[in-house]
C-alpha cells in the first residue's frame, strides 16, 4: 500500500518531515499547500507528480489523501484541522496546536467523535533519551524538575508577536513543558513571571517577553520550574533536569546523563525523535494501530493548557489552577 500524503505549510519544520518521508518505502507526497504558492510549487517539484495549491480545501477537493501534515504557525490552527476532521483524514499537526484552549477542546471533541488518527509533533517524546529516562523514573521518586530553553530570537516576523506565536513559552519552550508532562505527570498549578528586557531596543514590532520563568505544582506532589529567554546572541542551554531520591537525570538535545552515588552514566541519543514520530504516524494510517503514537491530539491539550496558563499568570500576577 502506497500512502498518499499532503502538506499544509512548507516551511522549515515541514522540510524536516519531508526528509524523513523521502527515505520511506511506500510513501508518496502528492500535494502541497501554502499561502505563498511559489513555496508550495517549489516543494512539489521535489516529488513525482505532486501538485501545488494555495487553499487546503482546493487540495482536499482535488485529491484523495490518506494522511495530512499540518505545519503552520500557531495562529493559523483551527479551520485547517476542522476540514481534515470533517473529511475523516488522519493528520499530524505541529506544535503548539493553537492559541485558544476552547478551540482546541472543540477540535479534540470532534476528533474523538470521529475516532480519527492524529499525532502532534512533540519529537522529544520519541528520543531514546526520553525512553531511558522513563525507565529510570519507574524505580525512583521525583522531587523536582528544572527545565531550560535559553537561546536567541528567531528571524521569523510572526514569532515576535504574542497574538501570532503566543510567545516563547508557548511556541518554543512547549517541547520542554511537554517532556516534563510526559515523564513526570500532569501539572495542577502554574505561576509565571515574564519580562521584556532587551529586545524591544533592538527589534521593531516585538511584544513577546524575552525572559521568563514558570513554577509549577504537579499532581504527583513534585514541583518544577522551567525558564526561557530569547535575548541571547547565541544558543546556550536546552534541556530538563530531574532531581530524584537516587540522583539526577539530565536530558539534553544530544543525550542523557544519570548521576548517582555510583558515578555518572552518559547516554548519547541515536535519534532526534523526528523519524520515529513519522514512522509511528504512517504505521497508524496503514494498520489502524495507534500505540506507537506518543502524542495524539488529546495528549497535546494539557501541554497547551499549561503554556497558556503561564501567559495568563504572567499577565495577572497570580497563580493559575488548571481544571
Amino acid at each position: 500500500m502506497t500512502i498518499k500524503l499532503g502538506f499544509v505549510g512548507t516551511g522549515t519544520i515541514a522540510n524536516s518531515h519531508l526528509v524523513n518521508l523521502k527515505e520511506m518505502p511506500g510513501v508518496s507526497v502528492t500535494a502541497f499547500c501554502d499561502l505563498q504558492l511559489e513555496r508550495a510549487e517549489a516543494a512539489a517539484r521535489e516529488w513525482t507528480s505532486a501538485k501545488a495549491y494555495r487553499k487546503m480545501d482546493d487540495m482536499l477537493d482535488d485529491q484523495k489523501l490518506d494522511g495530512l501534515y499540518i505545519c503552520v504557525p500557531p495562529m493559523a490552527h483551527g479551520e485547517l484541522e476542522m476540514s481534515a476532521i470533517e473529511r475523516g483524514i488522519p493528520f499530524l499537526v505541529e506544535k503548539p496546536v493553537g492559541l485558544d484552549m476552547e478551540q482546541a477542546r472543540k477540535l479534540a471533541s470532534k476528533i474523538k467523535e470521529k475516532d480519527l488518527t492524529t499525532a502532534v509533533g512533540y519529537q522529544w517524546r520519541y528520543r531514546d533519551a526520553a525512553v531511558k529516562a522513563r525507565e529510570l523514573l519507574q524505580e525512583r521518586k521525583l522531587g523536582m524538575a528544572l527545565g531550560y530553553r535559553m537561546s536567541g530570537l528567531p528571524a521569523t516576523p510572526w514569532w515576535r508577536r504574542m497574538n501570532m506565536s503566543g510567545g516563547q513559552f508557548v511556541e518554543m519552550t512547549t517541547h520542554i513543558v511537554d517532556l516534563l508532562i510526559y515523564l513526570c505527570g500532569e501539572v495542577e498549578e502554574v505561576y509565571a513571571a515574564f519580562g521584556l528586557r532587551v529586545k524591544q531596543e533592538e527589534v521593531d514590532n516585538i511584544d513577546i517577553p524575552d525572559v521568563g520563568t514558570v513554577s509549577m505544582k504537579l499532581r504527583s506532589g513534585a514541583v518544577a520550574t522551567i525558564s526561557n529567554t530569547c535575548m541571547l546572541p547565541f544558543g546556550h542551554k536546552i534541556g530538563l533536569d530531574l532531581y530524584t531520591n537516587q540522583g539526577v537525570i539530565s536530558i539534553t538535545p544530544t543525550g542523557m546523563s544519570n548521576r548517582s552515588v555510583r558515578g555518572t552514566e552518559e547516554f548519547t541519543c541515536r535519534n532526534k525523535g523526528g523519524l520515529p514520530e513519522d514512522e509511528a504516524f504512517l504505521h497508524a494510517i496503514r494498520t489502524g494501530d495507534r500505540s506507537r503514537i506518543l502524542s495524539q491530539y488529546e495528549d497535546a491539550l494539557h501541554t497547551l493548557d499549561v503554556t497558556l496558563a503561564a501567559n495568563e499568570s504572567a499577565s495577572t500576577g497570580s497563580p493559575v489552577k488548571l481544571g
